[in-house]
């Protein structure tokens, strides 16, 4: 006599909930890097036309409730916003990680343009405070061994210092 498998309810419904989660969580992230990215805020439309996908689907990615999102879709949005890393949406880390870097690219921009402002004005230059410049130095020097720390390994030894082009490689999000 066969004996019939009963699907293991107890193993599918934590896994539906990770899976529920997860949307969540790519949902809360995409709904995030609309609204604060440094060339932001994006609408659905405007979003969707960058990143060459439907607003369709990224309104429904931002449902969490919606379609599953391929992977292509997220790489590809990821991609239009400058973020090389697409665990973005899926890790924590990442996801902290880089938004600090957008917000230090961000701050920076603004400081730039001030500047630019003044010098095209020659209006008298604004105070910066102390804890205003170590902020962006720190950013600076943190963003440096980041890249610097990514590059180990990648280079032969002996070669960390050296590029044959002189140019310093770009930095990635």
């Amino acid at each position: 006599m066969e004996q019939q498998h009963e699907p293991d309810v107890s193993r599918s419904r934590p896994l539906a909930d990770h899976v529920h989660a997860t949307k969540a969580d790519i949902a809360a992230r995409l709904r995030h890097i609309r609204r604060s990215h440094p060339e932001g805020p994006f609408s659905l439309a405007g979003l969707a036309e960058r990143a060459g996908v439907s607003k369709r689907t990224l309104a429904s990615v931002e449902s969490a409730d919606g379609a599953n999102l391929t992977i292509e879709t997220l790489v590809k949005v990821a991609h239009s916003l400058g973020i090389q890393r697409c665990a973005y949406f899926l890790d924590d880390e990442v996801f902290q990680q880089v938004n600090k870097e957008l917000a230090l690219l961000k701050e920076l921009r603004e400081s730039k343009a001030a500047g630019l402002a003044l010098r095209t004005s020659h209006a008298q230059p604004v105070a910066t405070t102390t804890d205003q410049v170590s902020r962006l130095l720190t950013g600076i020097i943190d963003a440096a061994a980041q890249a610097r720390d990514s590059l180990h390994g990648v280079l032969p030894a002996g070669d960390e210092g050296r590029h044959t082009s002189g140019r310093q490689p770009p930095a990635t999000m």
